[in-house]
């Protein structure tokens, strides 16, 4: 089977993207929708362009997709490009959102490809869980809710902070797996990448939310 993996660098993609490699499939590139308006139905804005590093680091093709973000025009941004690649199927990191999940369908559709969404309505915890579990170094590079504060920007999770991000989420109602936004993430190693990107930053701070201002990559091969 030849796919591309849609992929915006966080976890959610790094897993679906796990899972292919683990199915022996041949991955012809990652695809990535970089937004460059405001705002976007479908996709991860900030740090997206991380994923070309992660590329690098598995020797892999990365595909950028611009788009502006407009609904229903993204979709057709993306297809558009996947027009071009020779590929059976494109696999992403859909957990929860219908709205998401249902347009990728509709697209592979109409390019006459398939689709695979192998997170999908996976138990929110557990799949946390087994990120760390699985050494998968998942960085928090923004948060936006009640619950996160400025100590958790830059911050990989790790067995003893997921406990704890656990305890909050119950505290202030917050989806633990991240789906409603609360927060955005940069998987930094694990078991499908060759090595680990080292990254540095600052963290900007408005009281509320925050986000992670990247500064540099270092790619550390093994």
């Amino acid at each position: 089977m030849r796919v591309a993996i849609l992929s915006s660098g966080g976890k959610d993609s790094s897993v679906a993207w796990w899972w292919a490699k683990c199915n022996g499939w041949d991955i012809e590139c990652l695809v990535t929708v970089s937004i460059t308006g405001n705002d976007s139905w479908m996709f991860q804005i900030p740090g997206t362009d991380m994923v070309e590093h992660q590329a690098k680091l598995a020797g892999l093709d990365w595909l950028r997709v611009e788009s502006e973000g407009l609904q229903e025009r993204e979709i057709l941004d993306l297809e558009e490009s996947l027009m071009k690649l020779n590929i059976d199927g494109i696999v992403s990191g859909a957990l929860r959102s219908d709205y998401q999940k249902s347009r990728i369908e509709q697209m592979c559709e109409r390019l006459s490809i398939k689709s695979w969404t192998p997170l999908w309505h996976q138990d929110s915890l557990q799949h946390m869980k087994g990120l760390v579990e699985n050494n998968f170094k998942v960085m928090i590079t923004g948060v936006g809710c009640e619950g996160l504060d400025e100590r958790w920007i830059g911050h990989i999770l790790t067995e003893k902070s997921l406990l704890e991000m656990e305890e909050l989420s119950k505290e202030y109602r917050f989806n633990i797996d991240g789906e409603g936004g609360e927060y955005e993430t940069l998987v930094v190693a694990g078991p499908h990448l060759e090595g680990e990107l080292r990254v540095m930053g600052t963290s900007r701070w408005d009281g509320v939310r925050g986000e992670l201002e990247i500064k540099s990559v270092e790619l550390i091969k093994p």
